[in-house]
């Protein structure tokens, strides 16, 4: 073997460390762009007449904003009164905000140092507060019973960011009910 094949052989680095790492980073690439898996959200439905209790579970990814995807499988039950119903929520992403209102604000200062001697600013500042109320997301649930006798409750939602919110409710039958999870 010749001087420089054996230079390039003794500065050469083992190549199972490079490929691990290599494989490493492809493993945490491909798993950020896996899905997230969450956890059912549980909560409670109550008829307002009656004081009936009942429950309401949103399965995982119901409660995120998602355009175009209404017809999709049933994400969503309800059990209140006896009675099971099955269906689908669907959520928009709003922002709840508060009117603007106009900041202004103004600087004076003034300085007498050396080298350059005394000197004066004046700033001068307009313009309206950046919003950071949170964000909310609307949307409806409309669920329903199998049977001979099907009965729906259509429901109107508000999901704050942590996949919590409140609901109102109104059965076929006419009974309103309320929601919280």
């Amino acid at each position: 073997m010749s001087r420089r094949a054996e230079q390039r052989v003794q500065n050469s680095k083992p190549l199972g460390r490079g490929v691990a790492g290599c494989a490493l980073g492809v493993a945490a690439l491909l798993s950020s762009c896996a899905p997230t898996l969450t956890a059912s959200t549980v909560g409670r439905v109550v008829n307002t007449s009656t004081g009936e209790e009942g429950s309401v579970t949103f399965g995982p990814g119901a409660l995120r904003a998602r355009a175009g995807d209404t017809l999709g499988k049933n994400n969503v039950t309800v059990q209140v009164g006896g009675r099971s119903y099955v269906g689908r929520a669907a959520l928009v992403d709003t922002a709840v905000t508060a009117p603007s209102r106009l900041n202004f604000s103004v600087g004076i200062g003034f300085s007498s140092g050396a080298p350059t001697g005394p000197a004066l600013g004046l700033e001068t500042r307009a313009g309206t507060p950046r919003d950071t109320s949170p964000r909310t997301r609307a949307g409806n649930l409309i669920v329903r019973t199998e049977g001979d006798d099907p009965a729906t409750l259509t429901c109107t939602l508000q999901v704050d960011p942590t996949e919590h919110g409140v609901g109102d409710c109104m059965g076929s039958n006419g009974a309103r009910y309320v929601m919280q999870f």
